[in-house]
């Protein structure tokens, strides 16, 4: 392998193929690398919740780009699939946060309060109104916030449309390709370095390699503060002749996905188990009795499938996107944790137009690598990784 590109991307999940996705449509010239096989990592095993309140106490910088990622999607969804025939299974079902005692309907309301702000349509139902949407929900409910505009995807096809449609445009990526090291010289990557002893050069690199962005830093003298936490799910298939659930339901741990199949999704676990993405038997069982404490009918369901991914998690929350500081053509596109199907959108196209013009967007600015001092002056930081 000798190859050239005008941008090489390191990591070929929803992000990096995004990236490349808005860069093919710029006309630039792009490569990806991928360690294993595309679909392999965290991008495949993500539930594709299209949710944005989960993560928000309200109004502010996580907010505003996970709106405008929410809002983006669509759009890409309807391109993708009018070229690729691949179904996406964007729904805007409307999803149900749950409150099961009075702790938590008081929380619950608490957080109703800050999401008001947001500008979305959300409403307060009681218990009794929350079965008469769902009548398969638990008599523990007591409370939940009603969000019509909350919906779902199909993860994997998202991944397998953009793989499928940049390629189409001209990207090229190439598999089982571990990088090893970079090529550099003044402030500037000129190559990327592969175990088999190949290089590819490149005009910029940017770093989308999710939980493992950090070792790819470090060939750079950064510490970046990104750790992988693992999250396991399931996917369920109720009784014959039980109703289906019509929309996302959230409890305080867990969340159930209804799918056009019949199946519902199961998840998710939140684990510090490094770099080990594997299912295990307390996993499954305490998302099965998270899933039955919701809804009791599940008792009898049969377990379809299980998997997990490791996620890509930042101290404060934020992806780390934009230039690596004291680097003239490196740049990060990691630490999306459990949003990255909800930012994979957004991501491409602010990343690439930070490429294709050198403007950065508004959007960004609280995203930048350079928020974390350590990552700034070359120093450790100690207890993040």
């Amino acid at each position: 392998m000798h190859d050239q590109a005008d941008v090489v991307i390191i990591g070929a999940g929803v992000i990096g193929w995004s990236i490349a996705y808005y860069l093919r449509r710029a006309g630039v010239d792009v490569c990806l690398l991928e360690q294993a096989k595309v679909g392999a990592g965290a991008s495949a095993a993500a539930a594709g919740l299209l949710a944005p309140l989960g993560p928000l106490n309200g109004p502010g910088p996580m907010a505003s780009l996970l709106l405008a990622g929410c809002s983006l999607l669509p759009e890409l969804v309807a391109e993708l699939e009018a070229s690729s025939g691949l179904q996406i299974e964007l729904e805007q079902r409307g999803a149900l946060r749950l409150a099961c005692e009075p702790r938590a309907v008081a929380r619950l309301q608490r957080r109703l309060a800050h999401w008001q702000p947001l500008g979305l349509q959300l409403s307060w139902l009681s218990g009794e109104e929350a079965r008469r949407r769902e009548p398969l929900l638990s008599a523990e409910v007591e409370g939940a916030v009603y969000a019509p505009q909350e919906g779902q995807l199909r993860a994997r096809e998202l991944l397998k449309a953009l793989a499928w449609a940049a390629r189409q445009a001209g990207a090229r990526c190439y598999e089982s390709c571990e990088v090893c090291g970079l090529r550099q010289r003044a402030g500037r990557v000129l190559a990327v370095q592969t175990k088999t002893g190949e290089e590819i050069g490149c005009g910029s690199l940017v770093i989308a390699a999710g939980a493992w962005s950090a070792r790819c830093c470090a060939w750079l003298g950064h510490t970046v503060p990104v750790r992988p936490v693992r999250g396991q799910l399931l996917s369920l298939r109720p009784p014959a002749g039980l109703p289906a659930l019509r929309h996302l339901i959230f409890g305080r741990a867990i969340y159930l996905i209804p799918r056009r199949d019949g199946s519902l999704t199961v998840g998710a676990t939140r684990e510090e188990a490094g770099f080990e993405a594997r299912v295990t038997a307390e996993g499954v069982a305490w998302l099965l009795a998270q899933a039955r404490r919701l809804v009791p009918m599940l008792t009898d369901a049969r377990l379809e499938d299980s998997w997990a991914g490791l996620r890509p998690t930042t101290p404060d929350g934020l992806p780390i996107l934009g230039l690596l500081p004291g680097w003239q053509n490196v740049l990060l596109a990691t630490g999306h944790g459990s949003v990255g199907v909800m930012l994979s959108a957004i991501t491409g196209r602010l990343i690439s137009d930070l490429i294709c013009t050198g403007r950065r967007s508004p959007l960004l600015l609280a995203c930048g690598p350079e928020r974390f001092e350590a990552l700034a002056s070359g120093t450790e930081l100690r207890g993040e990784l």
